[in-house]
């Protein structure tokens, strides 16, 4: 049996392995358990044999190998053994198909939608943001609330309602698969935003809420709004100087209070629909007044949605081929670059190599004069006799060891062409030296 690729790690490599093989095998060849693997086929949505299936197959009574199903919206497209990144090409998100029936609608829906169930306590059992007091659950992978313990009730009971009507109409809601690498927009709490963001403390979730209508995600955060009030400093924490009741007078009492402005938090609710895809910047938000809670508005919500999916499957189009014409001029500049770098190394290797070989030149022309020197030196001493030839002839010697050597050939076999400096590895080999 053949060592498996990472294309084998895909849906439909895995889907071939799973219905190849008893599990028990399919999970030694990755080195982990059957049931693990049978999480990985879950996780994928590949069906995968019910026990007993490869007994059956042994009498010839095996119910048909069912189809490999369509990946569904958000579902994991590959699976890395070693837990390593398995980069996979996504399709281009569409919208809902007019006319078609939505498959993923489901023929029953909860009184609680699976997001919603079992979120509350996380959420009360977390800390407080230093300024206003917004929730912030330790677990990072729950539905996306930005609200205080007073709003957390409203905003459960908005949220559930508002995704099983998405639900019901075929539109799974669901925290966002990792591998599709989606982004949470950021979301600016006030009910009156001024020009400065300003900074808030919001507890936030590792991976964004999505909704799909077709392909499309669709991000949703539900935070409850602040506003800029009149506060009293009283016992430790502010109030709003509306609702401050001065304690009754006593005699030698000092009331040491002061007011300032400060953000409370109102009880109403915004809902902001966002693009989640990098490259396709759309947000809309829907806000709760005193008159109206957002509550009546989820049917109308949702009929906007379904009028903006065209319009987001279309940013998220345009940024794509925004982007490949980025990555084309990106790629256009290098090759620029490279063609400038190569000519400019030319030009410095040519004018370092003549430079270098007219200072063999030179020094060629000084040896010359050397040797020249010597040559009648030595002419002069053979005149010369007894104890002044012995004398002169060893000065000699001592100069021309001082000098060294002055043969132009041997400065230059080192001297290098201009090809030879911008490929050293095409340099001559010296055959002496080879032979050696």
């Amino acid at each position: 049996m053949g060592h498996y690729t990472k294309l084998d790690w895909r849906r439909e490599g895995l889907y071939e392995l799973v219905w190849a093989q008893p599990m028990l095998k399919v999970g030694a060849r990755f080195g982990v358990s059957s049931s693990y693997m049978a999480r990985v086929c879950s996780a994928l949505n590949v069906p995968r044999p019910e026990r007993g299936y490869w007994a059956k197959k042994a009498v010839g009574k095996a119910p048909a190998v069912p189809a490999l199903p369509d990946a569904r919206p958000g579902d994991q497209l590959a699976w890395s053994p070693g837990g390593g990144a398995v980069t996979v090409v996504r399709p281009l998100p569409c919208p809902p198909v007019p006319g078609r029936k939505n498959r993923s609608k489901p023929a029953a829906l909860p009184d609680e939608h699976p997001l919603i169930k079992g979120a509350k306590a996380h959420f009360e059992g977390g800390g407080l943001s230093y300024d206003v007091g917004y929730l912030k659950p330790p677990k990072k992978l729950l539905v996306d609330l930005a609200v205080t313990k007073t709003g957390l009730d409203k905003a459960f009971a908005f949220a559930n309602h508002l995704f099983l009507s998405l639900e019901a109409k075929g539109y799974p809601v669901v925290i966002a698969a990792h591998a599709e690498h989606l982004r949470r927009e950021d979301v600016d709490e006030r009910e009156k935003p001024g020009l400065n963001p300003g900074y808030n403390n919001l507890w936030s979730p590792y991976r964004c809420t999505v909704t799909y209508l077709g392909t499309v995600a669709i991000g949703l955060t539900m935070v409850e709004m602040s506003e800029e009030v009149e506060a009293r400093y009283v016992n430790g924490k502010y109030v709003r100087e509306a609702e401050y009741v001065p304690p009754r007078r006593r005699r030698y009492a000092v009331d040491t209070t002061w007011t300032t402005t400060k953000a409370c938090t109102t009880g109403r609710l915004c809902l902001q629909a966002y693009s989640p895809y990098w490259r396709a910047k759309w947000v809309r938000q829907w806000r709760e007044t005193k008159d109206r809670d957002l509550g009546s508005r989820i049917s109308s919500i949702i009929k906007e949605l379904e009028q903006s999916v065209v319009e987001i499957a279309g940013l998220v189009e345009e940024g794509e081929r925004q982007a490949v014409i980025e990555h084309e001029r990106r790629v256009a500049a290098h090759e620029q670059w490279e063609r400038e770098e190569a000519e400019r190394r030319a030009a410095q290797a040519l004018k370092d190599s003549k430079k270098e070989l007219l200072g063999i030149i030179d020094a060629w022309g000084e040896s010359r004069r050397i040797e020249q020197f010597f040559a009648e030196a030595e002419k002069q001493i053979g005149n010369l006799t007894g104890h002044e030839k012995t004398r002169m002839s060893e000065r000699l010697r001592l100069g021309r060891e001082l000098i060294g050597n002055t043969q132009a050939l041997d400065r230059f076999i080192g001297w290098r062409s201009s090809a030879e400096r911008l490929h050293p590895s095409d340099d001559p080999v010296d055959e002496e030296a080879e032979d050696q």
